[in-house]
């Protein structure tokens, strides 16, 4: 039975017993790209996300068989698939490819409970964390002197898809606040 969860004032439950719309245990989220697919996945209670992978993508076949690996090992029991869309709100033409990839993981897992969320600006944002937490776009590893930009694209992939998941999270497990007339 899922854990029943009380509003603070009412005191009534804000989820009904028995239903979908109690949190998962496991999501998946995925910023799905042309080269990489960023990963990032709920703890084992479902609070909080955390990165997870960088994929690089080489075949449908091969990109499929890869997650499949993700959510056996971890125990995934939804999905969430980021659906870029222009600054606008229209459809983006990488948003047709990334509806196509989250068509084939409903096929290849239909047991799974499957999401598609707005993920616009997700990118930019992670290369804005990225640049606050010091990593420059063009930073140099200091024990070799060599470019690390391939190593920020594999990073920017896992936070985008960290904060795809942390929108859905923060969209499907409302903040209980305390009342602020109880005293």
């Amino acid at each position: 039975m899922p854990p029943l969860v009380l509003h603070l004032r009412t005191r009534r439950p804000l989820f009904p017993p028995y239903t979908n719309s109690v949190p998962h245990t496991r999501t998946l989220a995925l910023d799905i790209g042309d080269r990489r697919i960023g990963l990032a996945i709920t703890d084992p209670l479902g609070l909080t996300a955390q990165p997870l992978f960088t994929l690089h993508r080489t075949t449908l076949r091969a990109d499929l068989k890869a997650i499949a690996r993700f959510i056996r090992q971890h125990k995934v029991e939804a999905l969430v698939v980021g659906n870029p869309l222009h600054a606008d709100g229209t459809p983006s033409p990488q948003a047709a490819k990334a509806q196509a990839f989250a068509r084939a993981l409903k096929e290849a897992h239909p047991s799974l409970v499957h999401h598609f969320l707005d993920e616009r600006l997700t990118t930019h944002d992670a290369h804005a964390l990225l640049n606050l937490s010091g990593h420059t776009p063009h930073s140099a590893d200091r024990s070799t002197g060599r470019s690390t930009r391939l190593d920020r694209k594999d990073i920017i992939d896992q936070v985008a898809a960290t904060l795809l998941l942390e929108s859905f999270l923060s969209v499907s497990n409302p903040t209980l606040l305390p009342d602020p007339e109880a005293s």
